[in-house]
C-alpha cells in the first residue's frame, strides 16, 4: 500500500498541520530532504507514522507545505516604491531565505502544486512588473532571469568552502596560492595574490550582479504602467 491508500490513524493530541509542517522543515535544514521521511518525521515528533497522513496526504503534500512556509518567508516585492527598488528588496530577501534552507533551492519551482502563499507571492511579483510596464512576456522573462540568479547564487553560496573574507584569504594563502605558480598560472596568482591583499568577500558578488540584471531589465519595459488586466467577478476563470 502506498502512503495515499493508507488510512490516517486519529490525531495526535497536541498535533497540528503547522506543528507537522514545521518539524519537518527543521529537520530538512539540518539533514536535507534526503534525510527527511515520514518514520523520520513522526519520530521526532513523538507520534505513530500512520497519525501523520491526518494532516499531510503524501511526502509529496508535506514538501509542497514546507515549500509554502519558505515562500512566506520570503519578502513580497514592497508596494509603494519603484520596481528596481522593490524586486531588489525581494531577491535579497530570498536569497537570505535559501540561506537558511538551502534544500528548498531545488525544490522552489518544482511543485506542481504550489500553497496559497506560494502563489500569492508569485502574483505580487508579476503584479510589481507589470504595472512598472513590462509586457507579459517580458514579465515572465525578468522573473525567470531573477529566480535563476538568486537560487544559481543561493547554491553556489552553500557549497562555497569558506565563511567569511578571513577564511578565503587564509585559504588563498594556504591552499590556492602553493597550487598556482606565476610561471604557470600567471593571471591566476595574479588574482589570488590581489583578492588575499584586499579582503576580498565572495558573497559581495551577489548584489554586484543583481544591479547589473535589474539595470538591464529597465531598458526593456515600456514607459508607463500596464494596463490591468481585466478581472471577471462572476467568473475568474473567463
Amino acid at each position: 500500500m502506498t502512503p495515499k491508500e493508507q488510512r490516517p490513524t486519529a490525531p495526535e493530541p497536541g498535533l497540528s498541520k503547522q506543528k507537522v509542517v514545521a518539524e519537518a522543515i527543521k529537520i530538512a535544514d539540518r539533514e536535507g530532504v534526503d534525510g527527511l521521511s515520514m518514520r523520520r518525521l513522526a519520530g521526532a515528533l513523538g507520534a505513530g507514522a500512520m497519525s501523520l497522513y491526518h494532516y499531510v496526504a503524501s511526502k509529496e503534500d508535506l514538501l509542497d507545505a514546507m515549500i509554502d512556509v519558505v515562500f512566506g518567508e520570503i519578502e513580497a516585492p514592497p508596494e509603494g516604491t519603484d520596481w528596481r527598488s522593490a524586486m531588489r528588496h525581494r531577491s535579497l530577501s530570498a536569497r537570505q531565505v535559501l540561506a537558511h534552507h538551502p534544500w528548498a533551492i531545488a525544490l522552489m519551482d518544482s511543485r506542481t502544486t504550489p500553497g496559497p502563499t506560494h502563489l500569492h507571492h508569485r502574483e505580487s511579483m508579476a503584479a510589481c512588473l507589470r504595472t512598472a510596464g513590462f509586457t507579459v512576456l517580458m514579465t515572465t522573462h525578468a522573473s525567470w532571469l531573477l529566480d535563476s540568479y538568486v537560487y544559481g547564487f543561493a547554491l553556489q553560496e552553500a557549497a562555497v568552502p569558506f565563511a567569511d573574507s578571513d577564511e578565503l584569504t587564509a585559504t588563498i594563502e594556504d591552499v590556492y596560492l602553493p597550487q598556482l605558480p606565476p610561471e604557470s598560472f600567471p593571471y591566476l596568482n595574479e588574482s589570488a595574490t590581489e583578492l588575499a591583499a584586499m579582503d576580498y568577500n565572495p558573497k559581495d558578488e551577489f548584489t554586484f550582479g543583481l544591479d547589473l540584471i535589474l539595470g538591464a531589465l529597465e531598458s526593456l519595459r515600456c514607459d508607463g504602467p500596464a494596463d490591468r488586466p481585466e478581472i471577471h467577478a462572476n467568473n475568474p476563470s473567463a
